[in-house]
């Protein structure tokens, strides 16, 4: 039987065109010669003084509480990105989803919820938002380019879609990036335990190189920025990414970011281009954003290369899909090798493994962190468990389970005990780590 889908109430056409009336007066009238010379905050004030004192000549029956709102609105349409404007000031909303004018939806707490009282005038605004979010960036996006994959100014991630490779409406997608979490606070959160973040933390100190994997939101860039903390402030990093998302707090930090082609097709910078460069660059480690295609070649022989401590993420359901992950993308290269040859340059470049999961209710927990001892019989991935998080049901919504140390004692213990960084075997007897039931009073622990 179909489900019946929820319509919004329909908007007021009187306020509507009230609201498009004043931003035509208030652009009318505005002095534009002084926006040059007058700061971001006084031009957002000077607006909006200029919009009361205007709207009575729109209509002079709109009430008080109607006219504070359309000048807000039309304060947000001149100076940011319309009605999303309210939804990007909220720090609870860690996403913003518009399927359709009238369709927009948010994440807080790791549920996805309706935005009541937020829409578009229609999917011509819609555009015109999605143009100017392209254009601040120096992207373009219109019938001949309908997709654009950029970020805002605060870091958050932009996917736009517009006809006719959408169906019904242009689509977009924001994902946005706060002050980014601590290692505590990712232990408050019961994202993990303390002796999981104290295993991490000792391993990339010690520039064991680490590769975390995860579906998309499970939180890999969060746990990536979560790790790098842990990199000693004396080294010299080299980030490449599609679009930047990672603020790292060293201070010898080298960015760099791909570009697309312009409006002639050329100029295009892939992060195998940024890659390759960075070698010459004298990086102590190399982070990656994400592999994705043919760079991941690139990565794993700085990796086997002398570039150790190095770390990168990748979709993929666990960490043993990763290694097949890396195999597919490698082999999409058109780099030529024999499994086994292939599988054991793998294996020799990564030390860990770390699996991040989305699970139900929206918690995002590591579910797994694992050492990769090589291949057997030269072909299988010797992959050990250290630390395993086991769901063992859903209560009210949120997945519950147990932390657990799986007994297994790793093998680069011995190299943290060399590099002066020795952990107790103690650490890692087999035992339960923590106990994980739903939140209390209805809340969501997240990262």
């Amino acid at each position: 039987m179909a489900v019946a889908r929820a319509t919004p109430p329909p908007r007021d056409a009187r306020y509507v065109h009230f609201k498009d009336e004043l931003h035509r007066v208030v652009v009318d009238v505005a002095d534009l010669s002084r926006i040059d010379r007058w700061s971001r905050d006084r031009l957002r004030t000077e607006v909006h003084d200029l919009g009361r004192k205007l709207a009575p000549q729109v209509d002079r029956q709109i009430p008080t509480a109607e006219v504070d709102r359309a000048v807000d609105e039309v304060v947000n349409e001149v100076f940011g990105l319309g009605p999303l404007e309210p939804l990007l000031a909220d720090p609870t909303v860690t996403e913003v989803l518009v399927n359709a004018p009238d369709q927009v939806y948010v994440e807080r707490g790791g549920l996805l919820q309706r935005a009541e009282n937020v829409a578009f005038a229609d999917k011509a605004h819609l555009v015109r938002v999605i143009q100017k979010i392209a254009s601040r960036v120096g992207r373009r996006i219109d019938e001949s380019s309908p997709m654009v994959d950029a970020r805002l100014s605060d870091g958050s991630r932009v996917n736009a879609v517009l006809p006719p490779l959408t169906l019904d409406s242009p689509v977009l997608s924001i994902r946005r990036f706060g002050e980014g979490f601590t290692a505590d606070q990712f232990v408050r959160l019961q994202s993990c335990t303390p002796e999981m973040i104290q295993f991490l933390e000792t391993a990339i100190a010690a520039k064991m190189n680490t590769l975390i994997s995860g579906g998309t939101g499970a939180g890999k860039t969060t746990l990536l920025n979560v790790l790098s903390a842990f990199i000693p402030p004396g080294e010299r990093l080299v980030t490449i990414e599609d679009a930047a998302e990672l603020k790292l707090q060293q201070p010898h930090v080298v960015r760099m970011e791909t570009r697309t082609a312009n409006l002639e097709g050329a100029g295009s910078v892939s992060q195998r281009d940024l890659l390759r460069n960075a070698l010459r660059m004298r990086p102590d480690r190399i982070i990656l954003g994400e592999a994705r295609g043919p760079e991941a070649v690139d990565m794993l022989q700085a990796m086997n290369t002398g570039h150790e401590g190095s770390l990168t993420t990748v979709h993929a359901n666990d960490t043993r899909d990763a290694l097949g992950r890396l195999e597919l993308m490698i082999g999409l290269s058109g780099v030529d090798l024999a499994t086994p040859v292939l599988r054991g340059y793998i294996a020799n470049a990564f030390h860990l493994l770390v699996h991040v999961a989305r699970l139900a209710g929206g918690n995002r927990k590591i579910t797994r962190i694992s050492e990769l001892l090589g291949i057997r019989k030269g072909r299988i991935y010797r992959v050990r468990d250290i630390f395993v998080f086991e769901q063992t049901g859903v209560v009210n919504g949120h997945a519950v389970g147990t932390f657990k140390a799986t007994g297994y004692l790793p093998h680069v213990l011995s190299r943290l005990a060399a590099m002066g960084r020795p952990l107790p075997e103690s650490m890692f007897a087999a035992r339960d780590l923590a106990k994980i039931g739903p939140p209390a009073s209805g809340g969501t622990a997240h990262a």
